[in-house]
């Protein structure tokens, strides 16, 4: 019986596997404001290459000023080590500046599960002026009103559903 072994794989398919377990590595790192939210549900993580020596990491945060960016890299680098990822370089990219609609639809589902109103598909400039609609994550009606401008975090506002008369955190639209 002749056992036939398989070839090697090429340099360019192992550099694609680790490179695929870089990516992994990183969308598995979660937002510490957010725990339920993944940097990916966010559309934080914005891009994941290997180097020469390295891998590197560009994260976008919600808004210039997120105090919890420190805490992300932090997390993607140790996220990074424990996949077999000794050099890790994360970058901070302000431009373009973040969105709403880089969030994914797991991620908005996500929110809602949490009790947190997720943000309208291109809400657009009306958003910013108040001029929108959000609906309660826990009945769904849309006859809620704003309470606060903060809620609990800075990307959050605090509303308050007329129907079921729950208060919400709904996250701001950028």
């Amino acid at each position: 019986m002749t056992v036939r072994r398989s070839p090697p794989p090429t340099p360019a398919a192992a550099s694609s596997a680790r490179l695929t377990a870089a990516r992994r590595a990183a969308a598995t790192v979660v937002d510490p404001e957010i725990p339920v939210l993944t940097i990916a549900d966010l559309g934080v993580l914005r891009d994941v290459r290997l180097g020469d020596e390295r891998v590197e990491v560009d994260i976008t945060p919600t808004y210039s000023g997120c105090p919890a960016m420190n805490m992300i890299a932090l997390e993607l680098e140790v996220a990074l080590a424990r996949a077999g990822f000794a050099a890790v370089k994360v970058n901070t990219i302000l431009a373009p500046a973040w969105t709403t609609d880089w969030m994914s639809e797991e991620g908005r589902r996500k929110l809602r599960d949490y009790g947190i109103a997720p943000p309208r598909r291109g809400a657009g400039r009306r958003a910013l002026f108040g001029v929108e609609e959000v609906a309660c994550p826990r009945c769904g009606s849309e006859d809620t009103a704003e309470i606060a401008a903060f809620g609990s975090t800075s990307c959050k506002s605090l509303w308050r559903c007329r129907a079921c008369r729950e208060p919400f955190d709904a996250f701001k639209c950028h």
